[in-house]
């Protein structure tokens, strides 16, 4: 078995590295809100796992390192000294404070999940709704396009038929114009003819 000032020394690293474990599975909570459903799945969720696991493996080595620390304390040859055994229960405090630390924060990042996956869901139905209903306003544009298309060219013909009209009508005075001044150069020159005759005669 380790000297008691093995074991001492491994508490104390386990206690380091818990610390730091203990610090990176808060801020775990921090992040939540800032991934997509995704990331969350493939991420976090991992990181949480793994971390979970990592603190829960540091808890067991180091309530084994502190029961073998006191184990040698129950040696009759060599009785402990007042020092040993307030070591042994600092070390037993600590443990119960990352044991309680943990539980807390466990709960808190299960809380801070649910809100992430519920956010995520409502982000997600959201999107959903803009696209089925940009998809909607985007044929409905289409449709007034196409109307909006058809109505010019009816304009345009009927535009057209009437410029064809008004031609008409301009081209029907022009001829009718045309017959007049015949008729009159007809009949002056019928008129002409006749004081001809007349003065012959």
């Amino acid at each position: 078995m380790p000297s008691y000032d093995t074991l001492r020394r491994q508490a104390r690293t386990l206690e380091s590295v818990l610390e730091t474990k203990m610090a990176a599975y808060s801020r775990l909570g921090t992040n939540l809100g800032t991934h997509d459903e995704s990331e969350l799945e493939a991420g976090v969720q991992d990181r949480w796992s793994n971390l979970e696991a990592e603190i829960e493996g540091l808890f067991e080595k180091l309530t084994e390192t502190v029961e073998e620390m006191a184990a040698l304390l129950n040696n009759p040859g060599a009785p402990p000294t007042q020092n040993m055994l307030h070591t042994i229960q600092r070390h037993r405090d600590v443990l119960q404070d990352y044991k309680t630390e943990y539980r807390r924060t466990k709960t808190n990042l299960g809380h801070a999940l649910d809100r992430a996956n519920l956010l995520n869901n409502v982000r997600s139905d959201i999107r959903s709704y803009k696209t089925a209903h940009s998809t909607t306003t985007d044929a409905l544009l289409a449709e007034r396009g196409r109307i909006d298309s058809s109505h010019r060219m009816t304009d345009d013909m009927l535009a057209q038929a009437y410029e064809t009209r008004a031609d008409m009508s301009r081209q029907r005075a022009d001829i009718a114009g045309i017959n007049t001044r015949m008729q009159d150069i007809i009949c002056k020159g019928f008129i002409t003819s006749s004081s001809r005759v007349l003065r012959t005669s």
